[in-house]
């Protein structure tokens, strides 16, 4: 891939290029983050997301809307750009059986048949087109990277792009085709690994080892994501280097955040200690609160899951029979290592404690 000619945003620019003054962004966590948790962490200085990797172009256009209604200041739009999935009939067929007795146990019946429920931002023209019309003051990448002209289309349209990535190697893919930043995504955080391809091998870098490898070896900023829950963690990666640090799990007992009871209960519960990275909810490796579901993950062979995201419409089916006998171990809490930090309050409080323990921690 041809090298792409410098950003132009040093470590050191990048708040000021973006809009913002905290060195704090919110994770976009799609379904769990909500316009409102969005803009109180844009209007408290911070950068706000929405996470538009499981919703269909009206539904994102909605919330994007709403977003822009409660604040004018910057915010991220995340996209998915996994490759579209290359199915299996009979591994799915076996799928749907296995779990057979897990719906008769709640009552429920298992999909006849399951489908490939998200569309993937790089086979998504109609959200692209979405994305030039609202001119985010960032859009970013999970997953791996859209074409080439895509991201040149998104540049000259004077959007900053961040792409997650899990080593250096995703890393130098990233800057090469044009993105402005780079979030270093740890081992250690909650949700979806960003990993490019989840066939190849996962080196599991920590998020300070990643930090600390991207920032010596690469010219862009780098925003630490994993693990981080407060302000003492924020000063302690941007020591190590990074321009800003990326907070999901600590968001996702506020106030404004979507997470329903149940899973704002075992975020703060025993479960929070015991994070499990599985594959079996959605066909990519995630990182999930310990349950139900994860526990009949640890005996399943990765090559018998369904590919993401088509494994996560039994998922999603079996959660929700489980929910109408108000059993909830079946749902795909996504959290990471950090979940027993977490604190409940709105999220405007939040950002102010968090600015509080960042100021004390740097003196």
């Amino acid at each position: 891939m041809r090298v792409h000619p410098m950003t132009g945003i040093k470590r050191q620019e990048l708040l000021t290029a973006i809009g913002i003054r905290l060195p704090i962004f919110q994770a976009p966590m799609a379904g769990v983050s909500s316009p409102a948790l969005a803009a109180a962490v844009s209007g408290a200085g911070g950068l706000g997301a929405l996470g538009l990797g499981a919703s269909n172009v009206e539904v994102a256009a909605h919330m994007i809307s709403e977003l822009k209604e409660r604040t004018n200041c910057p915010f991220n739009l995340n996209v998915f750009c996994h490759q579209p999935s290359t199915r299996s009939l009979e591994v799915e067929e076996k799928w749907i059986e296995r779990f057979q007795e897990h719906f008769m146990m709640e009552g429920g019946t298992s999909p006849s048949m399951l489908r490939e429920i998200y569309r993937s931002f790089v086979a998504n023209e109609e959200m692209m087109r979405l994305l030039l019309a609202v001119r985010p003051r960032v859009v970013s990448f999970h997953f791996g990277l859209p074409a080439v002209d895509v991201i040149q289309a998104l540049r000259a349209a004077g959007i900053i792009l961040l792409c997650s990535v899990t080593d250096l190697a995703e890393a130098q893919t990233a800057v090469a085709a044009g993105v402005h930043a780079l979030i270093a995504q740890g081992y250690e955080a909650g949700g979806h690994r960003g990993i490019f391809d989840p066939s190849h091998p996962d080196d599991q870098l920590t998020t300070a080892a990643l930090t600390q490898i991207l920032t010596r070896s690469l010219d862009v900023p780098v925003i630490a994501a994993g693990g981080i829950m407060n302000g003492e963690g924020i000063a302690a990666i941007m020591k190590l280097g990074a321009a800003a640090a990326q907070l999901g799990t600590a968001f996702i007992a506020c106030d404004e955040s979507l997470a329903d009871d149940a899973y704002r209960a075992a975020l703060v519960g025993n479960a929070g200690y015991h994070t499990v990275m599985t594959s079996v909810i959605s066909g990519r490796p995630a990182r999930c609160l310990a349950n139900r579901y994860t526990e009949v993950g640890r005996t399943i062979h990765i090559d018998e899951v369904p590919a993401y995201p088509v494994a996560y419409d039994l998922a999603k089916a079996l959660n929700a029979a489980a929910k109408r006998n108000n059993r909830t171990d079946y749902g795909a809490q996504w959290a990471g290592q950090g979940a027993p930090l977490a604190r409940r309050m709105p999220a405007g409080e939040l950002m102010r404690t968090l600015v509080n323990e960042l100021e004390l921690a740097t003196g």
